[in-house]
Formats: C-alpha cells, sequence, structure tokens
C-alpha cells in the first residue's frame, strides 16, 4: 500500500509534469481521465509522450494503453508514455510486456525561490528579460537544441502559450550566446530551454540566466522552481545543484517497438 509520503510526492509529480505539458503546448491534446494524449509534428519527441497520471478502476490499464497508442497511430506516430511516480504502478511492466524500449532517464528537480543559490557569476556580461522571444533567443535555442527538428513547429509551440512567461539572454560581444526561459503556472515558476553556444560555456552565463529566470519568476509572485534535466547531463547536474536545486523524483520514458 503507497504510504502517505509516495502518495504527496506522486501527486506533487503529476501536478509539475502536466504545469510542463502546459509550457510545452503540444498541437494536439486529448484527456482521458488523468492521461493527456499530445502530439505535436516536427517537434520534440518528448513534448509528445503520454502522460499517464490516473487509472480509471472502470476500464483497465492495458485497454487506455491501446486508447492511446491508436491515438498516435491516427497521426502517425510512435507511442510514447512517460513514467514516473505519478503513472500508475503496473505501467512500466505492462509497456515492457508489449516491447516498449526503457529510454532517457531523467530527474525532476525543485527549489524554494528565496533558498535558489543564483546570481552573480558572470555579472561582467549583459543580461536581458522579456516577454518574448526576439530572433536572436530563438536562433541561440534552435542551434543548440534544434537538430532534427521542424524550426517553425517549435516557435509555435512558444506562440501556444498560454501562460506568463520570461526569456532571458545573454550577450557576448554583441552576439546572444545563453539564453533560457521561465513559465509561471500558480506559484511555480518552470525552468525550460536553457542554452548556451558553445563557444561561450565555462563563463557563468547558464547561471546568469538562471538567476534572471528565478528574478523574473519572484517578481511575479512564484514562490518555488522547478526543471527536469537529462539523468547523464553532468554539466547541468552541476548548475542546478549549485543552484540549489535537489530531485524530486527521477522518471524515464517507453517507446513502443
Amino acid at each position: 500500500m503507497p504510504t502517505t509520503s509516495s502518495t504527496s510526492t506522486a501527486a506533487l509529480v503529476a501536478a509539475l509534469q502536466e504545469r510542463t505539458a502546459r509550457a510545452l503546448p503540444a498541437e494536439h491534446v486529448v484527456h482521458l481521465g488523468g492521461w493527456w494524449l499530445r502530439h505535436s509534428p516536427g517537434c520534440a519527441w518528448w513534448s509528445a509522450a503520454v502522460l499517464a497520471h490516473e487509472e480509471l478502476a472502470a476500464e483497465p490499464l492495458a485497454e487506455r494503453v491501446g486508447r492511446a497508442e491508436r491515438f498516435h497511430a491516427g497521426y502517425g506516430g510512435t507511442a510514447r508514455f512517460q513514467i514516473s511516480p505519478a503513472s500508475p504502478d503496473q505501467l512500466d511492466a505492462l509497456l515492457a510486456g508489449r516491447g516498449y524500449r526503457r529510454e532517457s532517464p531523467m530527474s525532476l528537480r525543485t527549489a524554494p525561490l528565496d533558498g535558489a543559490r543564483v546570481g552573480a557569476v558572470g555579472a561582467h556580461l549583459p543580461v536581458s528579460v522579456a516577454d518574448q522571444a526576439d530572433p536572436g533567443w530563438f536562433d541561440t535555442w534552435f542551434a543548440v537544441h534544434g537538430a532534427g527538428l521542424d524550426r517553425e513547429a517549435e516557435r509555435r509551440v512558444l506562440d501556444r502559450l498560454d501562460r506568463p512567461c520570461g526569456y532571458a539572454s545573454v550577450a557576448l560581444d554583441g552576439e546572444v550566446v545563453s539564453v533560457g526561459r521561465v513559465v509561471l503556472d500558480d506559484r511555480w515558476a518552470g525552468i525550460f530551454g536553457m542554452a548556451t553556444r558553445r563557444h561561450a560555456r565555462g563563463r557563468g552565463a547558464a547561471r546568469l540566466v538562471l538567476g534572471a529566470l528565478a528574478g523574473w519568476a519572484g517578481r511575479r509572485g512564484a514562490h518555488q522552481l522547478y526543471l527536469q534535466v537529462d539523468e547523464d547531463n553532468t554539466a547541468a547536474h552541476g548548475l542546478y545543484t549549485r543552484a540549489g536545486f535537489t530531485e524530486l523524483a527521477a522518471y524515464h520514458y517507453r517507446t513502443a517497438p
């Protein structure tokens, strides 16, 4: 039987992952109880992964998985599920039995905004925060993360946002070299899109971006920060640990064969 602590963690994980889905809005979304079926052609695959956050007793789990598979098949896509403490207990094993590959281990991390240790490193570099992504911001993000993606499709993701959002940029010799964005959603602020051009790394730009985003969120009433990071991204882990983020939960994905 789940403990009160594990139930509370699962509920918070689900809430933060759903905030993430609103911060990275898919083009097509269908809600099945607590499940979010998503499709975003041309965008990063994880933005279209199924969020499976509740299991209705009236519908067997395998049938609900089948409905999600048919949703993705209808768009010519591949079914992927995000597996976290918020997922039904038997979902991971069921998908493994159907031949789904286990991929992309991730860490969901949080920090109290008043305790986040971000700031002065790299303060000699100019930093700004805007309410929209200008061309310099988007060009830098896409240069770092856009391989294999559709530029216009990713731009439309930002256009679909309906939450307050801040876009931080650091410039070096007139060139935008480091960016990130923050999305405010009911006292929580999510950090997304952190990217630094290769030739500008190691100069504190990313920490300066993180500090600017935290300041933007704090001035607008946020109390907590959250973010997701790849388990194998050691540089990002170091940055976020030094900034006061701790792991709330690990999660991974299952991808259909």
